[in-house]
């Protein structure tokens, strides 16, 4: 049962230009510099897809009247001998928790609707370096921290995202729509954020590159927060080299990380497998055919457990708590005409007919409740969560000699439902509460569902990290586009 979205890759209508599934970044950018690509012509042809393609997939939330002139600009500066670096021209959607002018930045909730006045740092570097804002990414509302019962991929104000490789299943979350535009080649690369797995998860379930950085390398100003303590925006791909390309831009800093992705780093690499062996049947081959994958690479492969995972989680939510009440209350100050704390956030969602969904606002309420961040309790639980979470990835790089871990990212997506989101792997969540890097990829299929594997490593090994992604990525293709089925077979 293949959809004839499916076919060809590029575009519904077999436009001419390149095909936008498989093309990287340096190839787009190639063909700009040879002026055979005009950046206007490859921003329209991502529109072309938005119309089409997204009315299945329900991922984008706004595009920007804007796009077509921003990559007019980028055309000039190409034609002139004088663009501004690897992505002016190349089209980025932004998760709308991230402040943009003039396309708002909702984080899915109508209580934002109200645009901000300023642009995020991350998005301000973006437009420094060419890059065409193509528009907004819909996501779990308020990063799924509204309810234990949510489904990822819903909110308020973009409804539910669909998973674009079968659409009656979730993208999963909190990046549900940067993670399915990206799969279904609505965007060349997107902006996600993190606060537990919201990167890696998506990216797992819709088949496609994530990379959550080491915390603090990516500004998290312009944000809309749940915990400055685990928070970071991050770069969803298609391809590990886009990836890289868009986190250099993303830091800010003149760090090359396409560079770093050579040389080889598997051969008489030690790679630590953590294996979650157990929760599902056809991970765990995903998985054995990875370690295969590595061991023919020439990599060494020592099979590993991450302790202390029951401790970060009861110490984690907790603190998350304090966090999100804290955070989240200090970033409404600076917009002008929303709601100014968690308990008229409460009222407003009660009073706001589009906001049911089948499920509540019990993490608001305990929100409300929440001590402050000087709590002597909350201290010991973000020192216990954070010490615990370090330990538990340091520990055993340090006793097994590893370069990084790996580990399944997920199980194959779920069918969308009334009854919230299953029990998922939690392979992130001691990179999440640590602030290591971790980067998943493409690393098989459960029939039609995408399945990933991720690579982690130690604080500010995040070249390290996507060097290993990348050799993965090379040694084993798996990757594949949307079929956008309806429904299983």
């Amino acid at each position: 049962m293949r959809s004839p979205l499916a076919a060809p890759p590029c575009a519904p209508d077999a436009e001419p230009g390149p095909d936008l599934d498989s093309a990287t970044i340096p190839h787009l950018i190639g063909l700009m510099a040879a002026g055979t690509l005009d950046p206007v012509d490859l921003t329209r042809a991502y529109l072309r897809r938005i119309e089409t393609v997204d009315r299945h997939v329900r991922s984008v939330l706004a595009v920007n009247g804007d796009a077509l002139r921003e990559a007019a600009g980028s055309a000039r500066r190409w034609a002139a001998g004088r663009p501004l670096g690897a992505l002016d021209g190349i089209p980025v959607l932004l998760k709308d928790n991230i402040d943009t002018v003039g396309m708002g930045a909702t984080a899915g909730s109508r209580a934002l609707v109200v645009p901000p006045t300023d642009d995020a740092e991350l998005v301000r570097l973006l437009r420094a370096a060419g890059a065409v804002v193509l528009g907004k990414a819909n996501m779990s509302e308020w990063g799924n921290f509204r309810s234990p019962w949510a489904t990822s991929g819903w909110s308020g104000v973009g409804g539910q995202t669909n998973n674009p490789h079968v659409l009656d299943h979730n993208p999963c979350g909190s990046s549900s729509g940067s993670a399915a535009a990206v799969a279904a080649s609505l965007a060349q690369v997107s902006v996600g954020t993190e606060t537990d797995a919201s990167i890696l998860s998506p990216a797992g379930h819709c088949g496609i590159v994530g990379f959550k950085p080491t915390l603090g390398r990516i500004s998290g100003d312009g944000i809309v927060p749940i915990s400055s303590w685990q928070d970071t925006a991050g770069p969803m791909a298609r391809h590990v080299v886009d990836a890289a390309i868009l986190m250099s831009v993303l830091e800010g800093r003149g760090v090359d990380y396409a560079a770093a992705l050579v040389p080889d780093p598997l051969p008489g690499a030690r790679v630590g497998v953590w294996r979650r062996a157990g929760f599902d049947a056809e991970v765990d081959r995903v998985v054995e055919s990875a370690v295969d994958v590595l061991r023919r690479a020439g990599a060494e492969v020592v099979d590993v457990e991450l302790p202390h995972l029951d401790r970060i989680t009861a110490a984690e939510f907790p603190a998350l708590v304090t966090e999100f009440k804290h955070d989240l209350e200090a970033y409404l100050r600076t917009r002008p005409g929303a709601p100014r704390t968690v308990r008229e956030l409460i009222a407003f969602t009660e009073a706001d007919p589009a906001e049911p969904a089948g499920f509540g606002q019990e993490r608001f309420f305990e929100a409300e409740k929440a001590p402050p961040i000087t709590d002597p309790a909350y201290r010991e639980q973000r020192r216990t969560a954070t010490a615990l979470a370090r330990a538990a990835i340091d520990d055993v790089l340090a006793a097994h000699r590893l370069d990084v871990v790996v580990a399944p990212t997920n199980a194959p997506a779920w069918r969308t439902g009334p009854d919230g989101d299953p029990a998922g792997l939690g392979s992130a969540r001691p990179s999440a509460v640590a602030g290591y890097p971790s980067a998943t990829v493409p690393a098989g299929f459960a029939g039609p569902l995408p399945l990933g594997v991720s690579f982690t490593a130690g604080h500010g090994a995040d070249a390290l990290v996507l060097r290993f992604a990348a050799a993965f990525e090379r040694a084993a293709p798996v990757r594949r586009a949307p079929g956008y089925l309806p429904t299983l077979p």
